[in-house]
């Protein structure tokens, strides 16, 4: 009988560094986040990268870490929803999302503000923004997303 082998990778998500035991490295980065560190604001939709409720940063850039291993993080600085709060760019997305009350389910914003805040940190304002935003609203907000963006 095989025993699994147990593996403690550091990843340093929104700015600490946080350890995480996993059976597998090959393990998505979306289920490290939500099920062993307990962030749950990055949620679960497709599975497949197609619809971008997953949506995290990594070294600044928006992936899709329902398809991201783990093991492709660890040593890359991780942003998730949660660390939006006390990001420059994360405060005025998320202000921008207030002021033109984008969400109504709520499920698909997490990754539509990861991608925004990417692409602002990518140095795209405006409606260049909202056309890098190839993400799903089931609810179809897009028209107060791309209001949202315009200030930005």
């Amino acid at each position: 009988m095989m025993v699994p082998v147990s593996t403690t990778l550091t990843l340093n998500v929104n700015g600490v560094n946080r350890t995480a035991t996993v059976s597998d490295t090959g393990m998505p980065l979306l289920w490290v986040l939500r099920d062993i560190l307990g962030l749950t604001g990055t949620k679960y939709g497709c599975g497949i990268e197609i619809c971008g409720a997953c949506t995290v940063l990594v070294n600044g850039q928006a992936e899709k870490s329902c398809v991201m291993d783990v093991g492709s993080a660890v040593g890359k600085p991780i942003m998730t929803v949660e660390g939006l709060a006390v990001d420059p760019d994360g405060q005025k997305a998320q202000a921008a999302w207030i002021a033109n009350q984008v969400p109504q389910c709520g499920y698909c914003q997490p990754g539509m503000l990861m991608v925004t805040v990417g692409a602002m940190k990518a140095g795209h304002h405006g409606a260049s923004i909202g056309s890098e935003n190839s993400n799903v609203c089931v609810c179809g907000t897009y028209q107060r997303i791309n209001q949202a963006v315009q200030g930005l």
